[in-house]
């Protein structure tokens, strides 16, 4: 039996300011249909921020565990590699991260044009958002950075 290995050596991946153990590469945005393909890569042993996903997310692993936890911190989901998940839309705060090495996993993002994420603090209190201008901002400046 072969063994693959996946490379990420070739994304060129993102951060966003104030958002430790996450980093993200836009791969395309269908704007006709509100649909987002965007890599999310999860630090080892981390959790990302509190928050909430408002629309419909379909996932693929490639690389790693993708451990999703309640928002106390306990892990409530470990999805392993090759795992594809459809989640809607959920009021159920958590967090996400990777196991023993980084996680990579595919997010498709789709039917909203208005808020994607919603951003908690520790009381569950909305304290930023990510919307779909935003993540259209976001691919655009992703765009000019590969382009020099």
């Amino acid at each position: 039996m072969s063994h693959f290995l996946f490379s990420d050596s070739h994304i060129h991946w993102q951060t966003l300011a104030n958002f430790e153990y996450l980093q993200y590469s836009i791969l395309d945005i269908d704007e006709r249909r509100h649909i987002a393909d965007v890599l999310f890569k999860f630090a080892a042993n981390q959790q990302i921020v509190l928050h909430r996903h408002k629309v419909l997310n379909k996932t693929f692993v490639i690389q790693g565990e993708h451990r999703l936890y309640h928002a106390d911190g306990s892990i409530k989901e470990i999805r392993p590699v090759g795992q594809y998940t459809s989640s809607p839309a959920s009021d159920e705060p958590h967090r996400e991260g990777g196991g023993e090495v980084d996680v990579i996993v595919l997010f498709s993002i789709r039917g909203g044009d208005g808020v994607l994420y919603e951003i908690l603090d520790n009381a569950q209190n909305i304290i930023g958002e990510l919307s779909w201008q935003d993540l259209i901002d976001l691919y655009a400046a992703q765009t000019q950075i590969q382009q020099v």
